[in-house]
């Protein structure tokens, strides 16, 4: 691995990106329009878009990293890019790498966009600190992206990649909290949501609502959220193929 080839692969994925503007659309608007209607649907409840508000900071950004990464990289493996990359001296890792940080990156604009949209314009409120909101909020996107290169790597067209989105987020939306508190759900389910990345960024969220501390319980999600991401981008670089065939 090295530092010459890792940011010819991130500058190159950033172009792209840049040149794709529906899928920066699908990266700023689709999240902060869809916190807007949530804001727009709770405000004759006081305080309910505070609570729930809150915890889909630490969902949202994670299902759309995930989908933009997920099918963007397959895309490469499919159109012979990603074999063209592999064919020069730049390493599995560099690869995978790469794409992550610049998919990072765009979850980082992301996360900060939304999260700014709505404590500002939707009037979003939390006990905790706007940056420990951003941090969370940035992390769990930069996770939905390592999830996202993952799940590449183990489909072989898009509409595969785009299957995943069910098997690996929606089980997660059902037992992280945020449909009932996980102390609550039944002894299996909430030994399964234990093993859920999400499960972690809804309780940091969770305690950011009420704490106007960051206490050692968000920077414990915080570690289990980027091992988590660690791990994916391990396992993508560890199944990389050349080529979908």
């Amino acid at each position: 691995m090295t530092g010459r080839i890792l940011i010819a692969t991130t500058g190159r994925v950033l172009r792209q990106l840049r040149h794709d503007p529906r899928t920066i659309a699908l990266l700023l608007v689709v999240p902060s329009v869809l916190m807007g209607l949530l804001a727009w649907i709770l405000a004759d409840t006081p305080g309910a878009f505070d609570r729930f508000g809150l915890s889909l900071l630490g969902v949202f950004p994670l299902i759309v990293m995930f989908m933009v990464t997920a099918v963007a990289t397959l895309r490469e493996r499919t159109t012979g890019t990603m074999e063209r990359l592999l064919a020069t001296p730049a390493g599995k890792g560099d690869v995978v790498l790469g794409y992550g940080v610049a998919f990072g990156f765009a979850a980082t604009v992301q996360a900060v966009v939304v999260a700014g949209l709505s404590f500002g314009a939707y009037g979003l409120d939390a006990a905790g600190p706007f940056w420990a909101v951003v941090l969370v909020a940035v992390s769990v996107a930069v996770l939905g992206t390592a999830l996202g290169l993952g799940a590449s790597s183990m489909a072989a067209t898009e509409f595969q990649a785009a299957q995943f989105m069910p098997a690996i987020i929606l089980p997660q939306l059902l037992l992280c909290g945020l449909v009932v508190p996980r102390d609550q759900l039944p002894a299996p389910l909430e030994a399964l949501s234990n093993i859920l990345p999400m499960s972690y960024a809804v309780d940091a969220m969770q305690q950011l609502t009420v704490s106007s501390e960051v206490g050692s319980q968000v920077w414990r999600d915080l570690a289990v959220i980027s091992a988590f991401t660690v791990g994916a981008l391990i396992l993508g670089a560890t199944t990389l193929r050349r080529r979908t065939p």
